[in-house]
């Protein structure tokens, strides 16, 4: 499973980073291709507007994202014994004990 974990860890990285770039990429709701003309941005496709090859783009990849988070944890869950979390699989670092406090000082009489 190392292997395939690996691919699926990559492909989960480059579409996070590809979903960042394209969410960045695109305008507001209102904004579509006749107002970049100066035209009236409802007047030339209706009053619901066209979906963007960017928006189908961002379907994709967040469906792809989910389906390699949901995997990529469900693998996570499944790994072996021994393999809790790191404060249990690290050991406690050996010091020195604690210096005794010194005497209080006899007030002079």
């Amino acid at each position: 499973m190392g292997v395939w974990m690996g691919l699926v860890l990559a492909v989960h990285i480059l579409v996070t980073l590809m979903l960042v770039l394209i969410v960045l990429i695109q305008g507001g709701e209102n904004v579509d291709i006749t107002a970049a003309f100066g035209g009236v941005s409802q007047a030339a496709f209706g009053p619901r507007g066209t979906v963007s090859t960017l928006a189908k783009a961002t379907w994709v990849l967040g469906a792809i994202f989910m389906m390699t988070s949901i995997t990529l944890s469900v693998w996570a869950g499944r790994r072996g014994p021994g393999s809790g979390s790191v404060m249990q699989n690290t050991a406690a670092p050996k010091s020195a004990p604690a210096p005794k406090p010194a005497a209080p000082a006899v007030p002079p009489k």
